[in-house]
């Protein structure tokens, strides 16, 4: 009995696969830390700033979207002042010219040559305020930057130091003096993230805040928490995320079904496939765990999704948003065992 016991053991311990966990724990620190230094401000939007945070583990830009007054910009400072890199904000007009955001060749009279100089997009974190207000030719500029991180100017190519992270923000009530985004330039956004109003709870809070500020600026207290270099590695961490074949092929069959939704005028493209799952790998890092499960993938598909799909004419005359179009072509897909 004892030798089939033995036997027994020795066999489960063969099989057992003891394969290196990766070691989330300093990355969760400095996830809480800054969530806990945001959250002296900003007041409820707890998803916003977890798929922010992902955003930025997942090197990826974000797009917010909300009336004004919601925060959106002061969220973009507040992340700024939490990691110790360079910080950029560019105000979009309609009189914005490409040359105002990426630099522009001087003559130097001394050298009789001319010289590139840097516009503001070469930073680490830009914030791009209103950037629906710029016309076509200047949000055309930053389609190779945010794609490549690269500006090509005069035929020189020149790389931009990383991390380099977009916030964009865009009013969607107002459309006076606005250019819509097209759908190139919204689909090098990882996530756009649609921001309420609070609720009762969280608007009383926010009045007390400010109430008690008094002459006290709201970014003076907030901590610098992580650095370029950590950034960078834990962006490499998260590629390391571990996903099974049949999570892979739940989110290829999630972006095929928005391309055959009768609903949706325009699908998602292979860039959506693997946005969700980089973003799905984000979502699992800051849970804690080394692995993507279904809910990691949800949590990540209407974010992903919502702007790279075109609701169908008439379903939108019926008041129907692509964030419910995909809800239910989420629900609709069987998930993996």
């Amino acid at each position: 009995m004892d030798d089939i016991n033995t036997t027994e053991t020795e066999i489960t311990n063969e099989n057992v696969n003891f394969e290196t966990r990766l070691n989330l724990a300093p990355l969760l620190d400095h996830v809480n830390s800054i969530k806990k230094e945001l959250e002296t401000v900003i007041v409820g939007q707890h998803k916003m700033i977890d798929q922010l945070l992902v955003a930025i583990l997942s090197n990826g830009h974000v797009l917010l979207e909300g009336v004004p007054g919601v925060a959106k910009t002061i969220t973009a400072k507040l992340l700024s002042k939490t990691l110790n890199i360079g910080f950029s904000r560019i105000q979009f007009t309609p009189d914005l010219m490409p040359s105002d955001i990426l630099g522009t060749s001087i003559f130097n009279l001394k050298s009789s040559e001319f010289e590139f100089k840097q516009g503001p997009i070469f930073s680490n974190l830009i914030l791009i305020d209103e950037i629906n207000r710029a016309p076509a030719k200047t949000q055309a500029a930053l389609f190779e930057v945010m794609e490549e991180r690269q500006i090509t100017i005069d035929g020189s190519a020149y790389k931009l130091e990383t991390p380099f992270l977009v916030i964009a923000t865009q009013n969607p009530i107002e459309q006076e003096g606005t250019y819509r985004l097209p759908e190139a330039q919204l689909d090098r956004f990882l996530f756009k993230i649609s921001i309420d109003y609070p609720k009762l709870d969280e608007e009383i809070l926010i009045i007390q805040r400010e109430h008690l500020l008094q002459d006290h600026e709201k970014l003076e207290a907030i901590k610098t928490i992580l650095s370029a270099e950590e950034i960078k590695g834990y962006q490499a961490l998260i590629k390391q995320i571990r996903v099974e074949q049949n999570l892979l092929e739940y989110i290829a069959r999630i972006v095929v079904n928005t391309r055959e939704n009768a609903f949706l005028y325009l699908g998602a493209s292979p860039r959506a496939s693997i946005a969700i799952l980089n973003a799905s790998k984000g979502f699992a890092a800051i849970n804690g765990r080394d692995f993507v499960t279904p809910e990691d993938i949800k949590e990540a598909a209407v974010p992903v999704l919502q702007h790279r799909v075109i609701v169908a004419p008439e379903r939108e005359m019926e008041g129907i948003t692509s964030s419910e179009i995909i809800k239910q072509i989420i629900e609709a897909v069987e998930i993996p065992r």
